[in-house]
């Protein structure tokens, strides 16, 4: 079972060449990073009890332009978003920036992806909470057409284009693994379609997702924990780096590592 790490970063953060280039050394398998574009202040408003997480959320970088950071300083590190929000892009351009990421990694990306759940933030890119796994489907379904054909066409509900020539194409071939997030049967019914890896949070019951392959995201760091996870075929556990500032990022790491060797 593969050993992961994932890292909120910001500009008070560890520099993630820095943090990469250690996860590396220490034998992590991947490092992933979030997204939120941006957090509207009527979350915080709304939700004062999350301000904390509100505020890092808001200030996080954007990841392709840090996974391209990290891909610079490595060489075997694969590099994941965790999670993309997968409706809060165009498809045509997502589809680019995953293809020029793959191809600048040597093919070290992982495409973790989400629908979101920030409602405001869905609604400033002109997306509803009722609508976003709907929109998660067809951009991904879109995304594999431009991959895998020299002029694409898409005639979904929520995106339509035709006559696409988009290169480059991704140097994994169809395309990156996509790991879709979410613990819920529309994710799992995307998971399947697509044929794609599920990413859920720690503490899903494993058997929902029988015939999956399976990533876990934010687990424990016990050792019996992940023992039980690899036992039950589990591909890749994410472990959270508690705190990405300088200092304690490289403390967390060292910590983490002993759970490498597995």
């Amino acid at each position: 079972m593969h050993i992961g790490v994932h890292a909120r970063l910001t500009a008070e953060s560890i520099d993630v060449r820095e943090l990469a280039r250690r996860a590396e050394e220490l034998g992590f398998e991947s490092l992933f990073v979030p997204e939120h574009t941006h957090i509207p202040a009527s979350f915080v408003a709304e939700h004062p009890d999350r301000a904390e997480w509100a505020g890092w959320a808001a200030r996080l970088y954007d990841p392709f332009v840090v996974l391209a950071a990290a891909a610079t300083v490595t060489s075997e590190l694969r590099l994941g978003t965790g999670v993309c929000l997968v409706p809060q892009h165009h498809p045509i351009t997502l589809a680019k920036q995953v293809a020029t990421l793959d191809r600048l990694s040597n093919g070290r990306f992982l495409f973790g992806v989400g629908a979101g759940w920030v409602e405001g933030e869905l609604a400033h890119h002109g997306v509803t909470a009722r609508r976003r796994f709907r929109a998660l489907r067809e951009s991904l379904l879109a995304m594999q057409a431009i991959w895998a054909t020299e002029e694409a066409t898409f005639d979904g509900e929520l995106v339509h284009f035709d006559g696409v020539r988009q290169g480059p194409k991704p140097l994994q071939q169809p395309h990156p693994p996509i790991l879709v997030g979410g613990e819920g049967e529309r994710a799992q019914s995307i998971t399947r379609e697509l044929g794609a890896e599920w990413f859920p949070h720690a503490g899903i019951e494993l058997e929902r997702g029988a015939g999956l392959r399976i990533s876990i995201f934010g687990a424990e760091a016990q050792e019996h924990v992940l023992e039980r996870y690899a036992a039950a075929g589990v591909e890749r556990c994410v472990l959270v780096v508690p705190s990405t500032r300088p200092g304690d990022a490289e403390r967390e790491l060292e910590r983490l590592a002993a759970f490498t060797t597995r």
